[in-house]
C-alpha cells in the first residue's frame, strides 16, 4: 500500500557513499521524510545498502510513494535535473518546494530551489553535518559511521586537494558520536582505471628496499608523459598490498615530479622530509610537487635527507621522566595513595632498601583497596611483582613492547641497579601525539583483527545451538544492539569441552531483547530487573541467560555486586579470571569474531589461571574456590600473582564475612567435580579447610577416606545406573568424618544448610555405624542374600555408596556392590492386584506378603512370576486360616 510522506529526500543516480551519507544526514533535518535511494553501480555501496541501510533507515522506492501527497523535495550531492530522473514524477508538481545541499560547481541545468546550501567543501555530508550541529541535534553511532563513510570517500580519506578544514571538523565530530573507523576502512575501496593499474604495476616493479640507519625504507619511481589522477590512492594501495612501513613514491608526470610519502615508523617523519622539497603534511603522511628538477636529482637529495634525519634509535634516555618518585617496601597502602595523589601519579615503583625495583603499585588499585578498609596493609600485598624494567640505553620499541604489548602502565628505568627514572604511558603518548596510526599494529592487540571461530562453532556445537546463536545475533541486529555469547560457554568451545550453558550479553536493553527473543521462540522468561538480567526457557528445556552489558562494583568486601550499565569490555572485566572473560560476536556481519581483551587465549594455551585484577579476591573471596575448581578441572595452574593474592585474602580473614550459603554454593560445586580430592589438597594448602571449620585438616586418614569416596563414585558413574548420586553429600560426609556430632552440627550451621539437607545428612551419618553393625552380623552368620537387600534398600543411594567407601573389608564391599549392581534393580513380579484377585482384603498384610515373595525371589526360591504366584497363594491361604485368631498386631510372616 503506498505511503503518503510530505517530504522526499534523494540524491543523484549512480549514488556514491557521499550521496548515501548526505541522504541519511538530511534525514536528521527532515525527520518525517521518506528517503528515496536512487540506485548505484558501485558493488560495495550496493552490498552495504542492501545489508545495512534498509534495516536502519526509512529508505523507500518511488513505487511505494503516493506522489500526490508530496509537498517538498530535498536533493543532496547534486543540483542537476538530469541526475534525479528517478523522482521525475514529483519534479513538476505544482507548488513543490525544493531544498538543495551540494558541493559541486554551478551548472546550467541546476534545479530552481527555495533553499540552496552550497559550499565548495570536500563532501556534501560535511555541509549537512554543520546544519545538524547548528540545530543541536545528535546522531547515533550507526548514523555517524555512514556519514563518516561519505566524507572519507569524497575526500580520499582526507588526501584529495579538495579537502577542507570543514571536512576534518565534521569527521572529528562524528568520531565523538561513535563513528566506527574499522567499518569505514573495510567499505572504502576504489576501482582503478586501466591507466592507474598500469602505473601501480610500474610502481611495484621499481620498488626497492633500502636499509637506512637500521630502518627499512621503500623507494619507488615511475615516469609517465601525462598526468594520472589519484596518485595518492595508488600509493595507499601499494602500502597496503606490500605491508610497507615506510614508502617514498616519486612520479614524473609531464614537467613535474610528484612525491607522496607514507610512514608507519616513529623514526621517519615524512612531513619533515617533504618540507625540504617545498611540500608538507604530517609525520606519517605527506607530499610535495617539484618543478624544474630531474628524478635522479630529487632521488639523490631524498637519500641525503633520509640518512641525515632518520634517527634509528630513539633512546629511553631522551624521554624518560627523572627523578623517579618511589615508595619503599613496607609502605602502607594509604601512605602510597597519598604520595601518588600528591604527585598526580597513576602508578609508582616499589623499591628495596638498595633502590632495586621489586614491583609497581597502581593508583586506582591502591585507592580501591583503601576504600575497602585495607589502607593499613603494606604495598607488598597488592603491588604487581613481575615487572619489566629498562635502562637509559634501551630504545623506543622496547618501551612500546612493555607498555602497549604487555600493558604495563609504568616502566622503571634502572641505572646501576637503582630506580632513577620512569617511563609512563603519558611519556609514550607525548612522542606519538596525533600519531597513533604509526604505532605498530602488533603492539595494539585491541586494534588487531579479531580471530573468527565460526568454523569452530559449526564443528563443536550441535546444530540447534548454533541456530539459536545465529537467531540471537540476527535479532540483536534488527534491534540495533550488539549481542555476544560470553564466559565459560566460549571458553569451553576453545577447549573443545561440552558445555551448553549459554550466556548472552547485550550492549543495550538486555531485558527488552530477552522478552522479544522469548516471544519469537515460544519460550518463557524470568526477569531480574534489578540486575538487568533474564533467563529464557525454551520449549525443549534449553535455558539461555541474558544480561545487559554491565559493570559490577562492590561497596565493601564480600558484598553482593551493585550493577551499572557498561560496555562489553567492562562487562568482561568484572569476571573472575581471564579464561572466563571471552566473548563471541553473534551479529550476522561479524558472527564468530572472538573478543579477547585480556589475553585469555594466551592463558588457555599456557594452561594458566590468572585473576583479572588484584582486588578480585578481596571483592569476592568465593573466587578463590572457583580458581581451585577450574585449576583441577582443566589441569591448569594458577600463576604466581594469583596464588599470592589468594594468600593475601586469606590473611585478611575475608571468608569469615561471607554468608554460609554463598560459601556452600561454591563448595558444593567443588564437590561435584571429578577430581575433588585434588581440590581439597589445594584448599588445605591455602588453609581453606579451616575456614569451613577450625578442626578440619587434610590428614592421611582423611585423604584415604576421600580417595575411597572418589574411587567409589567413579566406579558407580561407569555403571550408568539411575538414579545418579549426589556426589557432594558423600564428599561432605567424608570431609566431616573426623568431627564429632557437636562439631558436625556446627559445620552444617556454618554452611547454612537447608532443613532438608541437614536432616538428610544427619540421617546418613547416624545410620552409618548401625548399618555396618547389621552387615557384620549378617556376614558372620551367613544370612540369606535377601537380608542384605532389606538392610541396604532402606537407605538413600548416597548412604550405600558411602558405606562402600568406608568398608574396611573387601567382603563387605563386594556385598554392597552386589546390592547396587543386581539386587537393587530386581522387581518382584507379583503385585497387590494379584493378592486382591486371590480374595485377600487390603491391609498391612499386603506388604508383609509381598516382602516375603521378594525375599524368595532374591534368594532364588521363587525366581519367576509363576513360582511367585504359587508362594503368594500359599501365604494368602495361611493368612486366611489364622486371621480370625490373630491379634491386631500379629504377623503371619516371621
Amino acid at each position: 500500500m503506498p505511503t503518503s510522506p510530505k517530504t522526499l529526500i534523494t540524491a543523484h543516480n549512480n549514488a556514491d557513499f557521499d550521496a548515501l551519507a548526505a541522504m541519511v544526514a538530511a534525514g536528521k533535518l527532515y525527520p518525517d521524510a521518506a528517503l528515496i535511494f536512487p540506485g548505484s553501480q558501485e558493488k560495495n555501496l550496493r552490498n552495504f545498502f542492501i545489508q545495512s541501510a534498509t534495516y536502519l533507515f526509512n529508505f523507500q522506492s518511488m513505487k511505494e510513494i503516493d506522489t500526490s501527497a508530496v509537498e517538498r523535495l530535498v536533493v543532496v550531492d547534486t543540483r542537476q535535473r538530469s541526475r534525479v530522473e528517478h523522482v521525475r514524477s514529483v519534479l513538476d508538481l505544482p507548488g513543490l518546494t525544493i531544498h538543495l545541499y551540494d558541493h559541486h560547481p554551478d551548472s546550467e541545468e541546476d534545479l530552481p530551489a527555495q533553499k540552496s546550501v552550497v559550499q565548495p567543501w570536500g563532501s556534501t555530508t560535511a555541509i549537512l553535518i554543520r546544519e545538524i550541529r547548528d540545530l543541536g541535534l545528535s546522531v547515533c553511532p550507526d548514523e555517524a559511521t555512514i556519514m563518516g563513510l561519505g566524507i572519507y570517500e569524497d575526500t580520499g580519506a582526507f588526501t584529495f586537494s579538495s579537502t577542507t578544514t570543514h571536512d576534518f571538523d565534521a569527521a572529528s565530530w562524528l568520531l565523538a558520536q561513535g563513528m566506527d573507523l574499522d567499518t569505514i576502512s573495510d567499505l572504502i575501496t576504489r576501482d582503478l582505471s586501466a591507466q592507474q593499474i598500469n602505473l601501480l604495476h610500474a610502481m611495484l616493479g621499481t620498488a626497492a628496499v633500502h636499509d637506512i640507519n637500521g630502518i627499512e625504507v621503500v623507494i619507488t619511481e615511475v615516469s609517465v608523459d601525462e598526468y594520472v589522477g589519484d596518485f595518492a590512492v595508488l600509493v595507499h594501495k601499494l602500502v597496503d598490498m606490500e605491508n610497507i612501513r615506510v614508502l617514498f613514491a616519486l612520479a614524473r608526470m609531464n614537467d613535474r615530479v610528484h612525491l607522496i610519502a607514507r610512514s608507519r615508523r616513529p623514526e621517519v617523519d615524512v612531513g619533515r622530509i617533504c618540507g625540504f622539497f617545498g611540500g608538507g603534511g604530517h609525520v606519517y603522511a605527506a607530499s610535495a610537487t617539484i618543478k624544474d628538477r630531474t628524478l635522479s636529482e630529487i632521488k639523490e637529495e631524498l637519500f641525503a635527507l633520509l640518512y641525515s634525519h632518520i634517527n634509528p634509535q630513539i633512546l629511553v634516555r631522551s624521554f624518560m621522566s627523572k627523578p623517579a618518585v618511589t615508595v619503599p617496601q613496607g609502605t602502607t597502602l594509604i601512605q602510597a595513595t597519598e604520595i601518588m595523589t600528591r604527585y598526580g601519579l597513576k602508578a609508582i615503583p616499589v623499591v628495596r632498601e638498595d633502590g632495586g625495583c621489586v614491583g609497581i603499585l597502581e593508583h586506582q588499585l591502591s585507592d580501591r583497596a583503601v576504600g575497602h578498609g585495607l589502607g593499613e596493609l603494606t604495598v607488598d600485598e597488592y603491588m604487581q611483582r613481575d615487572v619489566a624494567v629498562l635502562t637509559p640505553e634501551d630504545d623506543l620499541y622496547a618501551v612500546m613492547e612493555i607498555i602497549l604489548g604487555q600493558k604495563q602502565r609504568l616502566v622503571p628505568v634502572l641505572e646501576d641497579g637503582h630506580v632513577t627514572a620512569v617511563i609512563t604511558r603519558t611519556d609514550l603518548i607525548t612522542i606519538f601525539i596525533q600519531e597513533s596510526a604509526r604505532i605498530p599494529e602488533f603492539l595494539l592487540p585491541e586494534r588487531k583483527s579479531e580471530r573468527n571461530i565460526k568454523s569452530m562453532l559449526r564443528s563443536r556445537l550441535p546444530e540447534p545451538i548454533l541456530n539459536l546463536l545465529e537467531h540471537a545475533g540476527a535479532l540483536g541486529q534488527a534491534m540495533g544492539v550488539n549481542v555476544y555469547a560470553v564466559g565459560g560457554f566460549v571458553r569451553d568451545i576453545l577447549l573443545n569441552r561440552p558445555n551448553l550453558d549459554i550466556d548472552l550479553v547485550v550492549e543495550g536493553d538486555g531485558i527488552g531483547f530477552a522478552q522479544l527473543f522469548s516471544r519469537e521462540l515460544d519460550g518463557r522468561i524470568r526477569m531480574h530487573k534489578k540486575f538487568q538480567t533474564a533467563v529464557v526457557i525454551l520449549p525443549d528445556g534449553q535455558k539461555v541467560d541474558v544480561a545487559t552489558a554491565r559493570l559490577e562494583y562492590y561497596q565493601y568486601p564480600t558484598a553482593l555486586p551493585t550493577v551499572e550499565l557498561s560496555s562489553i569490555k567492562m562487562d568482561l572485566y568484572r569476571r573472575d579470571f581471564t579464561i572466563n572473560a571471552l566473548a563471541v560476536r553473534l551479529t550476522p556481519d561479524n558472527f564468530g569474531n572472538l573478543v579477547d581483551f585480556f589475553s585469555a587465549q594466551k592463558d588457555i594455551k599456557e594452561k594458566s589461571i590468572r585473576v583479572l585484577h588484584s582486588l578480585s579476591f578481596v571483592e569476592d573471596p568465593t573466587r578463590i574456590l572457583r580458581a581451585i575448581r577450574f585449576e583441577q578441572r582443566f589441569h591448569f595452574r594458577m600463576d604466581r600473582q594469583t596464588e599470592r593474592l589468594i594468600k593475601n585474602a586469606m590473611n585478611l580473614n575475608l571468608f569469615q564475612k561471607l554468608s554460609g550459603r554463598r560459601l556452600f554454593q561454591e563448595l558444593r560445586l567443588i564437590m561435584e567435580e571429578r577430581e575433588v580430592l585434588a581440590c581439597f589438597r589445594r584448599m588445605d594448602g591455602f588453609t581453606l579447610l579451616q575456614v569451613l571449620h577450625p578442626l578440619l585438616k587434610l590428614t592421611d586418614q582423611l585423604e584415604t577416606t576421600l580417595d575411597e569416596v572418589e574411587q567409589v563414585l567413579n566406579w558407580y558413574r561407569l555403571l550408568y545406573l539411575e538414579p545418579t548420586a549426589q556426589s557432594w553429600k558423600l564428599y561432605f560426609l567424608g570431609l566431616a568424618s573426623a568431627l564429632d556430632d557437636a562439631q558436625f552440627q556446627i559445620l552444617m550451621r556454618r554452611l547454612n544448610f537447608s532443613d532438608k539437607d541437614e536432616a538428610s545428612l544427619w540421617g546418613m551419618r547416624r545410620t552409618l555405624d548401625a548399618t555396618i553393625h547389621l552387615l557384620s552380623q549378617w556376614q558372620g552368620r551367613g544370612g540369606p542374600v535377601s537380608e542384605l537387600f532389606f538392610i541396604l534398600n532402606q537407605l538413600p543411594l548416597e548412604s550405600v555408596l558411602f558405606l562402600m567407601a568406608r568398608g574396611q573389608k573387601e567382603e563387605m564391599r563386594r556385598n554392597i556392590s552386589l546390592f547396587l549392581t543386581q539386587l537393587r534393580t530386581q522387581k518382584v513380579a507379583v503385585t497387590g492386584k494379584d493378592l486382591k484377585a486371590m480374595g485377600l482384603p487390603p491391609g498391612p498384610h499386603y506388604s508383609e506378603i509381598l516382602r516375603a515373595v521378594q525375599a524368595a525371589m532374591i534368594d532364588g526360591v521363587a525366581p519367576d512370576r509363576g513360582s511367585q504366584l504359587v508362594l503368594a497363594g500359599k501365604l494368602v491361604d495361611e493368612y486366611k486360616r489364622i486371621a480370625p485368631s490373630r491379634s491386631a498386631n500379629g504377623k503371619i510372616i516371621q
